[in-house]
């Protein structure tokens, strides 16, 4: 596997930022917040999410179609689909056996278990779908990107609650490390706004209950954080070796240099206090990327507006990268797309890597004086060779991609 570098071809997103990549990186770099009521949380504690705004899966994926796939399925296909135009691949042509698919998701379809729980109570267990189970199941989100898609490779989900989309695509690199496949579809997909899911997380006090202004609701690293905004939506990206990206003529958009994996082994959903698991794989994806503490120029953080959670990375930050990075967590404008969030916040990081523009983290308008990491504020552009992308997970799951430029 030494010298073996893998490329991003593709990016696709379907985000409370924007339907498509363009869109959604146009608001998270004006930093303008997506957070609003959302009236099917009218009845809930916290009534406030950050919804894909518009999205009409009759129109983007077909009526037929769209009636037998939960929400998360369905953000998954369309962004599926921006990925692979973007990558200049055509399904139609390429070898499927060579193409895998590996997504991340925290918690299936939640919408229609919820819906068909309330059908269950009301009309009886009769008029229960036969499609509940299909549609439910969290597998069926790589299961169903390989049947629109022909892809007939190694096809899995990976769960590591909100490090899923991360880990997924950290596996997928292996794979093309490996030799299994040739191209790999990754990223990750989650549509968990429903009453009772957000119930719950209302009740264990994660939810910010900033409701007198949602818009200013999700802000990391701020003094007056209280919890997170719960978020929607997908991010895939297409991975190649590098060799065969250029050998085919495709544009390199970045390359994903590393990838490290850790567990706190501390708490079923806080983090370690001093961030040791988080910093561990911080090491590892640097290690594995040939590079040191001193080389990272950008990190997309975490950084989900909790208490806990902020000030845990940015201690980690600050003790572990000598470089002085500038920080920003798109999660103030986006929301926290939970199993989606790190394949999201990594298409975030390869345009930072891209482009040289670091987007601003919103609502920091009262820095917490305890974190003495550099956060972005505003859009800064800087030279950006190497960035890392963090993501954390209930149970204290851990996963980083260290992106390096094309």
């Amino acid at each position: 596997m030494a010298g073996i570098d893998v490329a991003v071809t593709g990016l696709g997103l379907v985000t409370p930022a924007g339907i498509g990549v363009g869109p959604s990186w146009e608001t998270v770099r004006s930093g303008r917040s997506t957070a609003a009521f959302d009236p099917v949380l009218e009845s809930n504690p916290v009534r406030i999410s950050c919804r894909v705004p518009g999205f009409d899966a009759d129109a983007l994926l077909g009526a037929r179609r769209a009636l037998r796939l939960d929400p998360f399925v369905q953000f998954a296909l369309v962004a599926a689909r921006e990925a692979l135009a973007d990558a200049g691949l055509d399904p139609q042509t390429w070898d499927g056996a060579r193409v895998g698919v590996v997504l991340g998701n925290g918690d299936g379809g939640p919408t229609t278990v919820e819906a068909q729980h309330r059908v269950l109570l009301s009309s009886g267990a009769a008029k229960v779908s036969p499609l509940l189970l299909p549609m439910q199941l969290p597998n069926m989100l790589a299961g169903q990107a390989a049947i629109e898609f022909g892809a007939t490779g190694p096809n899995l989900v990976v769960s590591t609650a909100c490090a899923s989309g991360t880990t997924a695509v950290g596996v997928a690199r292996d794979l093309l490390l490996l030799d299994r496949c040739d191209v790999v579809l990754t990223g990750g997909s989650e549509a968990l706004i429903t009453p009772l899911a957000m119930a719950g997380f209302a009740q264990m006090g994660a939810l910010s209950r900033r409701e007198d202004d949602p818009a200013a609701a999700s802000r990391p690293f701020d003094a007056d954080r209280d919890g997170f905004v719960a978020g929607e939506g997908a991010g895939i990206l297409v991975l190649e070796r590098l060799a065969d990206a250029r050998a085919r003529g495709a544009r390199v958009r970045a390359r994903v240099a590393g990838y490290g994996a850790s567990a706190d082994a501390h708490h079923m959903t806080s983090p370690h206090p001093a961030g040791a698991g988080i910093e561990s794989a911080v090491r590892e994806a640097l290690r594995d990327a040939g590079a040191g503490p001193g080389d990272v120029a950008h990190v997309n953080a975490h950084g989900t507006s909790t208490p806990l959670n902020d000030l845990a990375e940015a201690t980690m930050l600050k003790r572990t990268l000598t470089s002085d990075p500038l920080v920003t967590s798109t999660k103030g404008v986006t929301g926290h797309l939970l199993g989606a969030a790190g394949a999201v916040e990594a298409v975030f990081t390869v345009l930072s890597v891209e482009q040289g523009i670091v987007p601003p983290t919103a609502n920091l308008t009262r820095p917490d004086p305890r974190i003495e990491i550099k956060v972005a504020a505003t859009e800064t552009r800087v030279p950006v060779d190497l960035a890392l992308s963090n993501s954390l997970g209930f149970g204290g799951q851990n996963a980083v991609l260290a992106v390096a430029a094309a």
